[in-house]
């Protein structure tokens, strides 16, 4: 019985093995139809799942994510194989008639063959295309401070402080930098070509840059490395972000950029590997301040000096567009540009002020500059000139209008990247451009003004076209005049703050009260601001707005509140008084 039942399951077997070829190849004579209508149905699933992808993919691009490799090859393969279906569809079309009435049976075998085996390789690829957890992922941010940059133009000052810095770099011995000079001089573009070329001759496995400011924010240091690093924290606390870092950091050969720097920072507190324990990490800071140096213990410390007179004259010529020929001209404008004292940033935002200005505008400049007195301030004398510069530049932007959006720009804490879209909303609640008929118009103007102070340095780029950067200088000289009776701005943006300013006896002629950036702990009662048209806070998370802080704020058009909450009553009176929120 035993072997009766293996030979009949040998026997089915074989069977088996020779019935569904027979059955197959009797398909594919019979059943052309067949193969003809699985083929269309699986060329169209195949084409929706390829363009399902392609937009994901386009998607992706758009939020500049690096597409998965498998991901790539499985879109150029499934064009391929569509274009490819195109000879076996006009076959398919040209013999359909003759099929149908008079089939040659030789060839119909042929086609529905082809058709069977193209539909499986079709479907095959559709199968593929649900294995892919996702299309692409977020690739390391490319650090557009160390591209190439035009804005650096070497100077005999730049050239050696260059020079100087490499040298310590290649040094092992070195582990802190210090390069100082007068606010404008040129630091930060000249550390980022530094970082360039280190990054250009591979000397760390990575180079960092992060700026500092007058008012360190550890978090916002933090996070700015974080960034070039593709680092993403889950912890809440500094302590642990720094230790975050820390792990990623330790071990490798690094450079450090820290870019504007008033105070001794903790590099512990940030997550900075450091020390004897961590020779591979080198750091690189740019302060105004040469004692900075010398409490961070750097070696060396590198000045960059203001430009030579012939290297001054170069630079303002060419933004002012002069040329050799302009004899009377060149004669008053080297005169305006002595008076730039060489610092670059003068000279930059001076002669582009004065760019296609006549002899007669140019001397009034020249006396200007001559003659100016910052009455207010109390730095060295080249501040001073700096100012003065750079106040003769605001005052030849041809609108008012532009100048309102340049004055806006101020209320953001230091080295802050401004949304424009903020400034929009700041500037129409302050009361610019109200003829026009939408937001969206307003924005547009905004655009334009932008665009503007872009082209005469006023203001800066960033990595996104939707925000913008002062210069710290710059934005010294524009809180001063927006301080001024005339304006009624009270700035004191990005301090740490956390009791309200008594600077200010009287808020009666404030128009604008910028306190972002700050944790405020406590608010006034009742303050008396009848012109106050932008208030913008930074208050402590536990704060609640007293019931009473908005009663004597009447003209109040924009409110921002970043922190605290509101108390009914407070509540009640902010909805009788203001018209927009934000």
């Amino acid at each position: 019985m035993a072997i009766e039942s293996v030979g009949e399951s040998i026997v089915s077997k074989i069977a088996e093995l020779l019935v569904e070829p027979t059955i197959r190849q009797f398909r594919y004579m019979f059943c052309f139809n067949n193969f003809v209508q699985e083929f269309n149905e699986q060329k169209k699933n195949l084409a929706l799942t390829l363009d399902r992808l392609q937009k994901a993919v386009e998607v992706a691009e758009r939020n500049a994510e690096e597409i998965e490799k498998d991901v790539n090859k499985w879109l150029e393969d499934a064009n391929n194989e569509i274009k490819g279906v195109n000879p076996l569809e006009n076959e398919t079309g040209k013999n359909g008639k003759c099929f149908t009435w008079c089939p040659n049976w030789i060839r119909q075998f042929k086609l529905s063959k082809a058709l069977a085996k193209k539909t499986e390789t079709l479907r095959n690829l559709e199968e593929n295309s649900k294995k892919f957890p996702t299309v692409s992922h977020k690739a390391p941010l490319q650090d557009i401070e160390f591209l190439p940059s035009k804005g650096f133009t070497p100077s005999e000052s730049s050239k050696k402080a260059f020079e100087q810095i490499m040298e310590a770099l290649k040094d092992e011995s070195i582990d802190m930098i210090g390069l100082y000079g007068m606010g404008g001089v040129g630091k930060t573009t000249l550390v980022k070509e530094v970082g360039r070329r280190a990054k250009e001759l591979h000397l760390f496995d990575e180079v960092l840059i992060a700026t500092v400011s007058q008012n360190p924010n550890v978090t916002d240091i933090q996070d700015q490395m974080a960034d070039s690093l593709g680092l993403r924290f889950d912890e809440k606390s500094k302590k642990g972000r720094a230790d975050r870092l820390w792990q990623r950091l330790q071990g490798k050969k690094i450079l450090i950029i820290l870019d504007d720097v008033w105070k001794v920072i903790n590099m512990e507190e940030i997550g900075i590997p450091f020390g004897d324990a961590h020779r591979g990490c080198k750091i690189l800071l740019t302060t105004r301040l040469k004692d900075i140096c010398s409490y961070m213990e750097c070696q060396p410390t590198v000045l960059l000096s203001l430009l030579s007179e012939n290297e001054a004259w170069a630079l303002f010529k060419i933004n002012a567009g002069l040329h050799d020929e302009d004899s009377t001209l060149n004669t008053v404008a080297k005169k305006v540009a002595r008076e730039c004292k060489g610092l670059p940033i003068a000279l930059v935002t001076v002669g582009r002020a004065l760019r296609d200005k006549s002899a007669v505008e140019w001397e009034v400049a020249f006396k200007e500059l001559k003659n100016s007195q910052c009455l207010h301030m109390e730095q060295i004398d080249e501040q001073k000139n700096a100012y003065a510069c750079l106040k003769l530049s605001y005052d030849y932007l041809k609108h008012e209008k532009t100048k309102l959006c340049f004055l806006l720009c101020c209320l953001f804490p230091e080295d802050y990247n401004i949304p424009i879209e903020y400034l929009t909303r700041y500037a129409v609640g302050y009361g610019l451009h109200q003829d026009v008929e939408s937001i969206e118009d307003a924005r547009g103007r905004v655009y334009v003004a932008i665009k503007n102070l872009k082209a005469c340095c006023m203001l800066l780029g960033t990595k996104s076209e939707e925000y913008v950067k002062m210069h710290d200088l710059v934005r010294d000289v524009a809180i001063q005049i927006a301080s001024s009776e005339k304006y009624g701005f009270m700035v004191k943006a990005g301090f740490g703050l956390k009791e309200w300013p008594m600077s200010n006896k009287s808020f009666e002629g404030c128009t604008v009260v910028s306190l972002m950036g700050n944790k405020l702990t406590e608010l006034p009662e009742g303050l008396v601001c009848p012109q106050l048209k932008v208030l913008l806070l930074g208050l402590d998370g536990g704060l609640i707005v007293p019931e009473r802080f908005f009663e004597g704020m009447k003209a109040i058009e924009v409110l921002s509140l970043d922190g605290g909450c509101l108390s009914l009553q407070s509540l009640e009176y902010s909805q009788r008084t203001f018209n927009r929120c934000c």
